[in-house]
């Protein structure tokens, strides 16, 4: 593979991001994440959505155009004309009741335990996000789901590697790595 953009997704919590950085980092190449694009930066966080064309706008000027980089996240819904830069796409697949785990403990550490415990300011917010993401397997929620996934990823022009988001980081950064021919 003579460049090497890589689109890493799956569903919330699957360990998208920590494979795009770990992958990055091992292939010393710049990682973005989508969410770095969806949403305009607000204190807390993930308050205002960004426009899907300012979105893809900045992706064009930040990296889109480089022969190499990984992209951490979901585009779905918005993010079709950033497709034809793909080499590869990276699907994780990640039990439930890992992510769920996963995603707790990311809100604990992005928010603090008690903000996120009952009666704290983030304890609403926190258990709607927990809530949308149980249903990406039985899609019964708006927004982004196994099925949905799967259509788009059976669209793609470039090969899509499947893999185990439970498996140790170390592992899946191998497997990408062999992938690619690294």
């Amino acid at each position: 593979m003579k460049s090497c953009r890589i689109h890493i997704t799956g569903a919330s919590g699957s360990g998208v991001t920590t494979l795009g950085r770990a992958l990055a980092d091992a292939l010393a190449l710049p990682q973005h994440d989508t969410d770095d694009y969806f949403w305009q930066p607000t204190t807390p966080p993930y308050r205002t959505e960004r426009d899907a064309a300012d979105r893809l706008r900045l992706m064009r000027e930040i990296f889109l155009p480089r022969a190499e980089w990984v992209l951490s996240g979901s585009l779905y819904g918005w993010g079709d004309g950033v497709i034809p830069h793909f080499d590869l796409v990276v699907f994780l697949v990640t039990p439930q009741e890992v992510r769920l785990r996963r995603l707790r403990a990311r809100e604990a550490t992005r928010f603090g335990a008690d903000a996120v415990a009952p009666g704290g300011w983030r304890h609403e917010e926190t258990e709607a996000f927990i809530e949308w993401a149980s249903h990406y397997e039985d899609g019964s929620r708006e927004g982004r789901t196994r099925a949905k996934h799967e259509t788009w990823l059976a669209k793609l022009p470039c090969p899509v590697l499947r893999l185990d988001g439970s498996r140790p980081v170390a592992e899946l950064v191998a497997a990408v790595a062999s992938a690619i021919g690294s």
